[in-house]
């Protein structure tokens, strides 16, 4: 089957999909003096940002698409009258980044290195520190944001709505319909979303849709198009306050109960979360984490399009408007003038990102979810947590399984590694073995090579000045 779709958040209906992973790079740092840390990321085929307001609501769908810009289309049931608009890749990128679950090993606790600082009369330096319209449909408006030609629909008869949108190619699966009749039958309201002519795959960009009132609810019913068994959902909530599930189980995963396996270098996080996952019937979400972020911290991420791996991260480099060409496309009317730039569709983006949230109590809450086809029954509902509670994203270890490895030491020398217990009772005189020098808690100040190197020079002198002598 040819690939089709890449990360669309809601609802793509098209001839033929099937859905592919967004996947971000793994990153792992380890060493004798670095604690291990570890970034359990997980595929998902969905990632959205809902962001609640009093007054407003917006929800950010990233699209990705690789099949015939034709056979594209994107429905989405809403309430009223909204307001579309582009974001783009980088805002995902962003909140992703600073957001992301990070795994910390606990201290290795190895013994300390001996102080060589001194040496049978010689000064020797010492080691490194430890570094850490058909009838019965209403076109409400129609409007071209960027790439997509916008159709706001309300009906009354599901088969009148169903004729609209096949005769305006708008294609529905089978399977699909029935969804759509009971939205219909709901009352709700409907965005037909697709590519306009002359526009390819190349063009597309987020989208976001914006509607008033406090409305954190989000379509699963329509998720179901063209997904397969399970479904990964990544999502980001933007608000004053922590928000979670309400008609769906939900879980955390304290720290506490996360060991890091020093013989596996990774922890049982991804095997904790798998078994919750299937002790929730394939419905629970995971609320990942739940903290404050600071606006002009994440609006300077996205405009100077700085994206955080968890090991640093890399800025895109200036350009003449102001980095925002790289990040956002203008908008331009039919003739290919520019009515929007680039930087004036970041601007208004972020605007809408923030739009009544306080500066000073801006929280994100990543939740995320491995949901069962049967679970796509009915949309999320979130709210409002009773627990306000901030929960960070760093994840400091203390339980452990098996040992680390440490360095072993003979005299000044690093004779090689041992599980701790057999280091640290070898570096208490336990093992057998004499030192050259004496040990102590005291953190070495310089290079350990260098220590070893005065050290051979040292030898060496003393034994020119004995043939001297002689």
């Amino acid at each position: 089957m040819r690939r089709k779709l890449l990360g669309a958040a809601f609802a793509v209906l098209v001839t033929t999909t099937s859905m592919l992973a967004v996947e971000g790079d793994a990153q792992a740092c380890g060493g004798c003096f670095h604690p291990p840390t570890e970034v359990p990321t997980v595929v998902t085929d969905h990632r959205m940002i809902l962001t609640v307001a009093k007054d407003q609501s917006t929800l950010y769908d990233q699209i990705r698409y690789s099949g015939e810009p034709s056979s594209f289309a994107w429905v989405l049931p809403i309430s009223g009258e909204v307001k579309v608009g582009l974001s783009a890749d980088v805002v995902f990128s962003v909140l992703d980044g600073m957001t992301q679950t990070r795994i910390i090993a606990p201290p290795q606790n190895c013994p300390a290195a001996p102080d060589c600082s001194r040496n049978d009369g010689f000064a020797g330096a010492s080691a490194a520190p430890e570094s850490s319209d058909p009838g019965g449909v209403q076109v409400t408006k129609r409007e071209v944001v960027g790439p997509y030609e916008t159709v706001q629909l309300k009906a009354t008869d599901p088969a009148a709505l169903r004729n609209w949108l096949s005769t305006n190619n708008f294609v529905v699966p089978a399977d699909v319909s029935p969804i759509i009749d009971q939205y219909v039958t709901e009352h709700f309201d409907f965005l037909a979303l697709k590519l306009a002519p002359g526009k390819g795959v190349q063009d597309m960009r987020p989208v976001r849709v914006t509607t008033k009132g406090a409305n954190a609810v989000l379509p699963l019913r329509m998720v179901s198009a063209g997904t397969g068994p399970v479904v990964g959902i990544a999502l980001w909530i933007l608000g004053e306050g922590r928000y979670e599930p309400q008609n769906f189980p939900s879980f955390y995963i304290p720290t506490s109960d996360i060991a890091w396996d020093w013989t596996q270098s990774q922890s049982n996080y991804k095997e904790l979360r798998a078994a919750k996952t299937v002790e929730g019937a394939g419905r629970a979400w995971e609320t990942e984490s739940s903290i404050l972020l600071s606006n002009d911290q994440v609006r300077n991420s996205v405009e100077n399009g700085w994206v955080n791996s968890g090991n640093g991260g890399a800025p895109i480099p200036n350009d003449p408007e102001g980095r925002a060409a790289l990040t956002y496309d203008p908008i331009k009317d039919e003739q290919g003038n520019v009515i929007k730039t680039a930087q004036q569709v970041r601007d208004e983006d972020l605007e809408t990102l923030f739009h009544g949230i306080p500066a000073t109590t801006l929280r994100a809450t990543r939740l995320r979810a491995d949901l069962q086809h049967a679970a796509l029954n009915q949309d999320l509902l979130v709210t409002a947590s009773k627990d306000q509670a901030v929960l960070s994203n760093v994840r400091q270890l203390t339980k452990e399984v098996n040992e680390p490895l440490c360095p072993v030491w003979s005299g000044c020398d690093q004779a090689g590694q041992a599980p701790r217990s057999e280091a640290t009772a070898r570096a208490n005189g336990d093992g057998g073995e004499s030192f050259a020098c004496a040990t102590s808690t005291k953190k070495p100040t310089s290079p350990a090579w260098l220590g070893m190197g005065a050290g051979f020079l040292a030898l060496a002198m003393v034994k020119a000045a004995r043939r001297r002598r002689s």
